[in-house]
């Protein structure tokens, strides 16, 4: 049965899904389906460690863009069919709002009621990482230290180097502009911080990966609001890269985790949901996959409990509430971006 229903899925996969499938451990014909925007490679210790536990259950994931689930969910609950038994999503907004909209159902995860309260809404949407945006730079560029504060980083671009810092294009990439948002909501001077950045001919990319290759090799001296999960990652590989979480504030995104209602196997989805949560599952996402995981049970020097006990009151995760569909909001984040290009602009 699970693999007429795979085949049946697969026929309306989008060109862009990057599908793989892990046989149950012992043979078992049940399977779990995951849609995911985690790179399958970066999956694989989650997936197997599951497993481990569950060898009765394979595994179909499917690697896909945000906006690809959402579709995907949207689509196959309205056409009548099953989706995915669990969607992982770095677009917390578009999680929460298809858990608005009515597309998610309740789960009952034992210890969902001690995870934190920002990072659980109606027992449907959880957050599962921790990542903050943080400063990225070129270590030989700045020998006492990089600007650690968004005042500092005003001052610094007053004389910087024409075409020296990076950062997101909010207009493509959802985890910027979420970034960007927050700014405007914690930094009373956020569009003077963007106009200085304009003036100092300021290069935006899609990716955090966009930025922290440049900044790596020099071509550019600053990254500003990368995504620290990558960037803590690559920082402890390559000796030219280093990283600050800035001293005002700490802006934190986390991926965020539901069952959707017309999931196949709701039981498997929970299941998995259980073991994402759990310390085990914690740990693998924060020793295995470089993502800071949320659970205060789990240690390091990038887990939520230790930025938590070094930031204190500084650090500011976004809640997963349905204050995020402000957001999503077509006019408002068309005032937005033409503010974005207006202050770029306006500095050059």
């Amino acid at each position: 049965m699970w693999l007429l229903r795979a085949l049946l899925v697969g026929l309306a996969l989008p060109a862009t899904a990057d599908v793989v499938v892990y046989p149950a451990p012992d043979g078992g014909t049940r399977e779990l389906v995951v849609y995911s925007s985690l790179d399958s490679p970066l999956a694989r210790p989650l997936i197997e460690a599951f497993q481990a536990i569950r060898p009765d259950v394979a595994v179909r994931y499917e690697d896909l863009l945000t906006g690809e689930i959402a579709d995907r969910v949207i689509e196959e609950t309205d056409a009548g069919a099953a989706t995915a038994d669990l969607i992982f999503s770095s677009a917390m907004d578009v999680s929460v709002k298809l858990a608005n909209d009515g597309y998610a159902r309740e789960a009952e995860v034992p210890g969902a009621a001690a995870w934190p309260g920002w990072a659980v809404w109606r027992n449907m949407v959880f957050a599962l990482t921790f990542e903050p945006a943080v400063i990225v730079y070129h270590k030989p560029s700045f020998p006492d230290g990089p600007p650690d504060t968004r005042a500092a980083l005003i001052d610094w671009l007053a004389t910087a180097p024409k075409g020296s810092i990076g950062t997101y294009d909010i207009a493509r990439s959802a985890v910027g502009y979420l970034f960007l948002m927050r700014d405007q909501e914690h930094f009373a001077g956020l569009w003077t911080l963007v106009e200085a950045m304009g003036r100092a001919g300021v290069q935006v990319f899609p990716t955090s990966q966009d930025v922290i290759e440049r900044v790596n090799a020099g071509t550019l001296k600053l990254g500003y609001n990368v995504l620290g999960s990558y960037a803590a990652d690559q920082a402890s590989r390559l000796p030219d890269l280093g990283l600050v979480l800035p001293r005002d504030y700490v802006v934190v995104v986390s991926r965020v985790a539901m069952v959707p209602r017309a999931a196949g196997a709701p039981d498997l989805g929970e299941a998995f949901l259980e073991f994402l949560m759990s310390r085990e599952g914690q740990t693998v996402l924060a020793e295995r996959l470089r993502l800071p995981a949320v659970s205060l049970e789990v240690a390091g020097k990038d887990s939520a409990a230790a930025m938590q006990e070094a930031l204190g009151a500084k650090l500011r995760p976004v809640a997963v509430s349905p204050g995020l569909l402000a957001y999503l909001d077509g006019a408002s984040r068309a005032r937005v971006l033409a503010q974005w290009k207006a202050a770029l602009e306006g500095g050059e």
